[in-house]
């Protein structure tokens, strides 16, 4: 589940909350984002960096890296984004 908060052209908030066993796709953006893990543990892959995060981690992905998630856990993260991650709103 995904729960937009603030946001504006530059700068965007969202919160995202994974069931254990959720994986997410490997994609890239251009935006700047910064994860911070709320609850949980996710298995991180950024680029050819594989780690797990967990409650209290995070972790940056730069710009047009190519990167993917999985909830090892029920998980809660919060992501900021820059710029404003249009395909969102």
């Amino acid at each position: 589940m995904r729960c937009i908060g603030s946001y504006n052209d530059k700068l965007m908030l969202v919160e995202h909350q994974m069931q254990k066993g959720w994986v997410g796709s490997r994609h890239s953006h251009p935006h700047e984002q910064i994860v911070y893990v709320v609850r949980g543990r996710l298995r991180v892959v950024v680029g050819d960096n594989a780690f797990e995060a967990a409650t209290g981690d995070s972790f940056v992905v730069a710009g047009g890296i190519e990167h993917e998630a999985a909830a090892v856990e029920d998980s809660v993260v919060i992501d900021v984004f820059t710029p404003c991650r249009h395909d969102y709103v």
